[in-house]
């Protein structure tokens, strides 16, 4: 007798070895569906040993008020930089579907939601810059070791870029002359803000903890 099987989603096989407990915990306590989450970052991970992470959940509210969460999992590996991102999406909502997307969104608005999450795998050697802002209140009263108010890690591989122009000058207070424009080029391929007002002095220490990880990496060392 032929055995049957229930059905139900299907499960896809040769994701590699299960991440690590600490990766699984901080996707968890995001809160942004950690089973999607977690699935979609080690089909990135394809069985490499992920060495250090950092999860950064957002809230934030579009122009009619409504509630869209996102969350990103930086993950470093022995070779590259795991970068996923998951984000809320509503049918009909005007928005535009991601290329590559299997599922076009019908024009009629169904309200209904669901999750897109999206991976993109950095080799090491790819990455041109690792750059960290930190905000420190009352710096005259700052100790060493103490934690900024704030922090913002960006990350540049080349990918994606921000042209910033403006009126070039010279040095003759009274010359009117055109001397075109100049300005700078500058890789924005991933920018995190981490404040420990919104987020707590705990992931403000684990975006640092990965951001020397990452530079290390990328050091050469």
């Amino acid at each position: 007798m032929r055995e049957t099987r229930p059905r139900g989603p299907r499960r896809h096989d040769g994701t590699g070895p299960e991440l690590p407990a600490a990766l699984v915990r901080a996707v968890e306590r995001a809160g942004y569906y950690p089973a999607v989450v977690a699935d979609v970052v080690r089909v990135a991970l394809a069985g490499e040993e992920a060495l250090e992470h950092f999860v950064h959940p957002e809230t934030t509210f579009d122009e009619g008020d409504e509630v869209r969460r996102h969350v990103t999992v930086l993950v470093l590996t022995p070779t590259r930089l795991i970068v996923a991102h998951a984000d809320d999406h509503t049918e009909g909502d005007g928005r535009t579907t991601p290329p590559g997307h299997p599922e076009q969104v019908p024009a009629a608005a169904t309200g209904r939601t669901y999750a897109m999450a999206s991976t993109e795998a950095v080799p090491l050697d790819r990455v041109t810059a690792v750059v960290v802002t930190h905000v420190v209140d009352r710096p005259e009263r700052y100790r060493p070791g103490g934690l900024p108010r704030e922090v913002t890690l960006g990350v540049a591989w080349g990918i994606a870029s921000r042209v910033d122009l403006e009126p070039a000058a010279c040095a003759d207070p009274e010359c009117e002359a055109d001397h075109g424009y100049t300005g700078s080029v500058t890789g924005d391929d991933l920018s995190l803000r981490v404040s420990a007002d919104a987020e707590g002095h705990d992931a403000v220490e684990e975006a640092l903890r990965f951001a020397r990880a990452l530079s290390a990496a990328t050091s050469g060392r």
